[in-house]
């Protein structure tokens, strides 16, 4: 099949969405598909190049200086380019990943061309709107604007997918009508797996001989890593561990500046963004993955920590549960409940019994999210669209 795949987010963009259609990209290839990623461009120009092997078309961007290497397509101007860019590759399929700039321009060409479309949800506003600081009710006029205007793109399409079944109800609390279908992300198993070697990267981030604590991803203030920090001077007064910060964001500098204020320096580690070859060696350094985000529809690194042998202690908030099993591969807390989670991360941080049991549950319960049955989902859902026409 011939694939556009298309998103406003993409490479070098860090973040869930962008990692999922870098995967879906770099996945379907390897199993023979021909595919073209419609992205935001690198400069102010319409541009063809690669990445990873993949053909992209990027559509003219402006950086956006808030987060580093991000860029946002400009909003107008781009409709004729798009359907040169659709008429040359004349994909059997589209499969958008959002519906912000450039999908609902392509959408308009793919009517016009009767082209099928699929999109996949990686969408919450909670992961925007904290950072314009408005009263509570404004704030969800905001979010409710926002949904109407996924839901503009979303309704006409021939199907719809999001990561997990607490996404796809969610959907539906927001007044989508379309039928929605959980496809797992997906992980690679082969690349993420309990026998990987982390000790290089204990090295070269100086880290000591002590239970290691671990987050991976953005540092933005959905993710409530303040609370992990602020949890710590109580573990420490019962387990002798090191907590490593790795990602980047816009919370990095309050992040640090709260380590300081704490007297935490000693005790917390940031190493910055881990590129992909170290990535799969560094949940090696760990003996439990954090994650206390709140508008997570399913979280990549969260199935990665699993993939490696990792237990996890996350909030009980949104899909988490899903992947977090209570008191089997690690524990649940509530957002509001520091000493919860000071006591789910003691139990698990002073027990190294209790560790092992954990991670091989969380090894049993990641099986299921083998990226090539997501892969394999996809391409019978992408020949079923082809068979309805």
């Amino acid at each position: 099949m011939k694939i556009l795949i298309v998103a406003d987010n993409y490479y070098p963009n860090v973040n869930g969405s962008s990692y999922f259609t870098q995967r879906l990209a770099f996945y379907m290839k390897q199993r023979g598909h021909e595919i073209l990623v419609m992205t935001t461009s690198r400069s102010l120009r319409h541009e063809a190049f690669r990445h990873n092997e993949i053909n992209i078309f990027g559509i003219r961007s402006y950086p956006v200086f808030v987060y580093e290497n991000f860029r946002f397509p400009l909003p107008i101007g781009n409709i004729k380019a798009i359907k040169k860019e659709i008429r040359r590759f004349a994909p059997d399929i589209i499969h958008i990943q959002d519906h912000f700039v450039i999908s609902p321009d392509v959408q308009k060409v793919a009517k016009e061309l009767s082209i099928p479309m699929i999109g996949t949800n990686h969408f919450m506003p909670e992961n925007i709107t904290h950072y314009l600081h408005l009263p509570k009710k404004l704030e969800q006029i905001v979010k409710n604007w926002a949904w109407g205007q996924f839901r503009k793109v979303y309704e006409e399409l021939h199907m719809v997918t999001t990561p997990t079944a607490t996404a796809a109800k969610h959907l539906k609390e927001v007044k989508l009508t379309k039928p929605v279908l959980a496809v797992s992300n997906g992980i690679d198993l082969k690349k993420f797996h309990p026998n990987n070697n982390g000790e290089y990267l204990k090295k070269r981030l100086n880290l000591p001989n002590k239970p290691i604590l671990l987050y991976v991803g953005r540092l933005d203030k959905e993710k409530n890593l303040d609370l992990v920090i602020k949890s710590l001077p109580k573990l420490l007064m019962h387990v002798d561990a090191h907590f490593v910060i790795a990602g980047k964001g816009a919370e990095a500098k309050k992040l640090k500046n709260l380590v300081a204020q704490l007297g935490l320096n000693k005790s917390v580690s940031f190493a910055g963004f881990v590129p992909d070859e170290d990535l799969p060696n560094l949940y090696k350094i760990a003996d439990c993955f954090i994650i206390a985000g709140t508008a997570e529809l399913q979280s990549l690194v969260t199935m990665e920590a699993m993939a490696s042998g990792l237990p996890v202690v996350g909030v009980n908030a949104m899909a988490l549960p899903e992947l977090i099993h209570d008191g089997e591969n690690g524990y649940l807390f509530e957002l509001d409940n520091i000493e919860s989670l000071t006591q789910s991360l003691i139990k698990i941080l002073s027990d190294e019994k209790l560790r092992k049991q954990m991670g091989d549950k969380s090894l049993e319960i990641i099986q299921a999210h083998d990226i090539n049955n997501s892969m394999v989902t996809f391409e019978s859902l992408y020949q079923s669209m082809l068979n309805s026409i």
